[in-house]
Parts: C-alpha cells; structure tokens; sequence
C-alpha cells in the first residue's frame, strides 16, 4: 500500500510539473518582445543579420516544436542555452539554486523551532491577555508587506553594520521572521482544536495535566494540519525568497530570475520558474509522506 500511495504523489507531482512547463512556456510565448528586441533598434543590424540570430537562438521555429524539443532537453537535465550569456542554464541555475534553498530550509528551521514551542505555549496559557496581545501582534505582522518588511531590515542591518553583502544571515533572519506570524496562529489554532477533542478531556479526567497533557495527548491530535502546513509554509517562503534576494543582494534564483525577465532571456527564465516549482512539489510530496506516516486512516484501504 505505501509504493501505491508514492507511486500515486509521484504521478501528480509529474503531472503538475507538465502544467507548470506548459503554462509558463506559453506564458513566455505570447508575451510581447523578445531577446532580440534591443537588437532590432540597432540600425547596424541588417534583416539578414536578424534572422541569422532567430535561428541560431531558435526563435524562428514554431512555438510547439520548441516546446517539445526544450521539454526533451529538460528530461535529459538540460534547460537550453541563455541567450544573454552564452551559457547552459543549468550551469547559471543549479549553483544559485542550491543558496535559495539553503536560506529557505534554513529559515523554515528557525520558523518551526521558534513557532512551535510558542504556539503550545500560548494554547495552553489560561491567560487572556496574552491571547489578545498573541493576536494583536501576529496580525500587525502579517498585515506588513514583504517587500516593506525586508526594506526595513535592510535598513537597520546597514546602519548597525551587519548587513554583508552575500551573507545568508539577512535573508534567512527576514524569511523566517515574515513565515513566523502565520506559523504562530496555525499552530495555535491547530492545538486548541485538538485540545476540544473527547480524548483530551478524558485525559484531563484521569488527572493528566500541564506539559504532559499538550506534549503527549494534544500535538499529536494536531499533527495532521501540522504537517500539511509544513509544505504551505515552504512554499510560501521560496515564493517570499526571490523578493527577498533581491533586495538584500543574496546571490540565489532571485536576482538571476530578474535580470532574466528583464533581458527576455526566454530558457534562463524558463530555468528558476522549473526549479522552483520542482522545490515546491518536493515539499508538497515530503507533506504527504509525513501525513501519511503519522495518519493511519490515509492508509486505510478505500
């Protein structure tokens, strides 16, 4: 029954990044302009010259036969060739690819290890000042915008010197400082839910109180929504990561992606789209996996 259900996630997780090929390849298609736009502009370059360099990028080809050689190219571990700097996109991706998700593991980590513990924590306190200042502020930061959040820590990083231009400490701080607030309340909600169940209340009868109580009876009522949470939160931090590069200077997928954009450099925009939404299907199917080695009904017969 477990190859079934990983045979299964496997699937979907293919079939999801076939989507995510297709719909960003066309995307990129019908959006106007191209690499060669600035090229056009240049009264040197002759309409023989022009298409010379439609083929040698192949751009003169039609949009499905580019797709299916690219998709080829893609299942052997090749991503095409940037047009801006001459290069496998996988010999520019791969490298930065591995800092995003050392920062985004990275701050996850710390975002689980601080939000957990606290989030028991508030649960359990009887009292309700906390609960309204738990509410108050995990709100407050929520409401506060990416971008603005990370330009204020950039800030004050700077002005009391510790910001370093290529260091993982400033983004990895901001990522699991803006995953915290929602970790916060997730995990909050997730065990007083848990802690309304009959068993809990029995437990509570048979004279099991305090640590014992929220450690051993609720947190594993509440794992299911936990786990799930595991993979919406790392999505949401590699989605918050490549603004977050940006700004602070980190060198990951970030700043490539929009110098990318930017160049209309089409393979070397097409790569950090692949892996990122490779990144995020990983975490969804690890989720899953821990779902269901912790939820025995997932692996009930149906």
């Amino acid at each position: 029954m477990t190859g079934v259900f990983v045979l299964r996630r496997l699937a979907h997780a293919v079939v999801l990044l076939l989507l995510v090929s297709t719909l960003s390849f066309v995307l990129l298609e019908v959006a106007p302009g191209d690499f060669l736009d600035e090229a056009r502009m240049n009264p040197r370059m002759g309409p023989g010259t022009l298409a010379a360099l439609r083929d040698r990028y192949g751009l003169s080809q039609p949009m499905p036969v580019r797709y299916l050689r690219w998709m080829s190219a893609v299942a052997r571990g090749d991503f095409g060739v940037s047009f801006a700097y001459n290069m496998p996109v996988t010999t520019l991706v791969l490298p930065r690819a591995r800092k995003t998700l050392t920062i985004t593991v990275t701050a996850l980590a710390i975002a689980w290890i601080v939000a957990l513990p606290l989030g028991i924590w508030c649960a359990s306190s009887k009292a309700r000042w906390l609960d309204s200042l738990f509410a108050v502020g995990t709100s407050s930061l929520i409401t506060v915008p990416d971008l603005l959040f990370t330009f204020v820590m950039l800030f004050i990083a700077v002005r009391c010197g510790l910001w370093k231009e290529g260091s993982m400490v400033l983004p990895a701080a901001v990522l699991s400082a803006l995953a915290m607030p929602p970790l916060l309340r997730h995990v909050r909600a997730a065990m007083l839910d848990a802690a309304r169940q009959p068993f809990v209340r029995a437990a509570r009868a048979h004279g099991i109180a305090g640590v014992r109580l929220w450690v051993r009876q609720v947190l594993p009522a509440a794992a299911n929504p936990l786990v799930s949470l595991l993979g919406l939160s790392m999505g949401t931090l590699l989605s918050s990561s490549l603004v977050v590069e940006a700004i602070t200077g980190y060198p990951g997928l970030g700043p490539l992606f929009l110098d990318a954009v930017a160049a209309r450099d089409f393979y070397l925009v097409l790569g950090p789209v692949m892996l990122s939404a490779a990144f995020l299907v990983g975490a969804s199917l690890i989720a899953d996996l821990l779902l269901y080695a912790v939820d025995p009904r997932i692996r009930e017969p149906r």
